[in-house]
Parts: C-alpha cells; structure tokens; sequence
C-alpha cells in the first residue's frame, strides 16, 4: 500500500497516521524514540505491508506485471491501489476526499518537528502538487510512475506501467476491492494489539 492507504488505514487518529506516513523513513528501532500513537503508527505500517506483501490478491496483481518490471511489480501495485482508494474514496470515507488531504497536510506541517528528514524535504512537493488527491487521475498516477523510475535511475521503467493499468483496469479495480476489505479488517484489529 502507498501512503493514501496507510493514512486512511489509521483510522482518523492523527498520530497513528503521522506514524504510519513516515514508517518507510523511519530505519530499525529507531521507532522507539517517537510518542506513544507516531510510534504505533510506525508498527501499523510495518504489519499492513507484511500483511499486504503476504496476501494472494496483491501477488495475484503483481505477477501480472512481473515479466516488464521484475520486483518493481509489487511497488507499482502499491500505487495501483492508492489509485483504486482515492477513485473510489466516496465508498470507504463519508469525508471527501479533497478534505480529508488538506487535513493531513496541515498535520504534518502543525508536526514537521517529529517528521524525519527526508519527509520534510519531500512535503512541500508533496503539498504543492497534492499527490493525495491526485492520485485518483490517471495523469496523477501517470506523475507518480515517472518520478518513481527518475528514483531508480530509470532502471524499473516504472514510467511505462501506466499502460498495464489502462490495459487491465477492471482487473486490478477488482482485487483491490477484495483486497482493501480485508485489509481494513486486519488493520482495525492490529491496532488493538500493537
């Protein structure tokens, strides 16, 4: 899962999205040194993406893109779903979609202190071209894939996988929709044990 799934899997509770937004920047146990919930956030994202990383559905998605772009598969099908979430937000948020983005970007800015490093040098990019909302438009996610490949040097080629997913929307809009359910289930109940 990418970050709208992980924000949205905290379940409106600030610091547990603040902890499950910045775990991928977050290295060991350097987990420890944050307050309670950022810190039960950190764990949350480390389960969804052993859940996530685990499960037939997203392996089912991935391996149809595993012959073009190798282990880059599985992150390109984290950004697929964020696209599924943000298009279809109206069916798991009673708070639009625009709202509940600017929420989060100014619960990072009021927290930038707690944000490590290389979050903030991302946020104002993040801010600016509001990657939350924009995933819902393919060219958003078009967006995504390009500056994902600049990442690697232009080895994944993720720049092309938009294609894939105009080839097979209906197919990967499908397992998400399996997915994303049980996905919601195990995040509700992890919380309570983290």
């Amino acid at each position: 899962m990418n970050f709208l799934a992980h924000i949205y899997l905290s379940f409106d509770n600030d610091h547990l999205a603040i902890g499950n937004f910045i775990a991928d920047s977050v290295r060991g146990k350097a987990y420890k040194t944050y307050p309670d919930d950022i810190r039960k956030g950190i764990l949350l994202h480390r389960q969804i993406d052993t859940f996530t990383d685990s499960h037939p559905i997203p392996r089912i998605s991935s391996k149809r893109l595993h012959s073009n772009y190798g282990h880059y598969s599985r992150v390109i099908i984290d950004i697929y779903y964020d696209h599924f979430l943000a298009r279809n937000w109206s069916d798991y948020s009673a708070e639009p979609l625009e709202a509940f983005t600017e929420k989060f970007y100014a619960l990072l800015e009021d927290h930038f202190e707690l944000l490590p490093g290389r979050v903030q040098g991302m946020l104002p990019y993040m801010v600016s071209d509001n990657w939350l909302l924009n995933y819902s438009r393919m060219e958003g996610i078009e967006k995504v894939l390009q500056g994902m490949n600049r990442r690697t040097r232009n080895r994944s080629r993720m720049d092309r996988a938009i294609r894939e997913l105009e080839m097979h929307y209906p197919e990967f809009e499908a397992e998400f929709r399996l997915f994303f359910e049980e996905l919601i289930i195990f995040s509700r109940q992890k919380i309570h044990t983290l």
